[in-house]
């Protein structure tokens, strides 16, 4: 446990996966193999190389989160709370992640997650 074996034996092994992954090795349908060759017919069609967002689009885009967390910021609350006990109680936490969802960004609802369950942070 002090030398923390279990932690570097669970992060080689990872690592080892997503180069398997990524380099084809292992085939994951819908990850990394079976493009659908109808893509183009059900209109499916994906760019060849990524896509970044401007400045404009990504500050609009945090513009609209605060104005959406500030109509929401009497009922984000009780909802949190609500997601925290199911969580606590060991309870399915879908239902209340899906009320959340109206009313609380998805980084609100994680960090309340992440307050019951703790948060993994890889060692370097």
């Amino acid at each position: 446990m002090e030398t923390h074996y279990q932690r570097s034996q669970i992060q080689e092994e990872s690592l080892y996966y997503e180069h398997l992954k990524h380099s084809g090795e292992l085939p994951l349908i819908g990850v990394n193999t079976y493009l659908n060759p109808k893509a183009d017919e059900l209109g499916q069609i994906f760019p060849s190389e990524i896509t970044r967002a401007t400045y404009t689009e990504k500050n609009e885009q945090i513009s609209n989160l605060k104005d959406f967390q500030k109509t929401h910021a009497q009922t984000a609350p009780e909802a949190l709370k609500k997601l925290k006990e199911a969580a606590r109680n060991g309870n399915n936490i879908f239902e209340e992640l899906m009320v959340c969802a109206r009313v609380c960004s998805l980084g609100q609802m994680s960090r309340a997650l992440y307050e019951v369950g703790g948060e993994y942070r890889r060692g370097i």
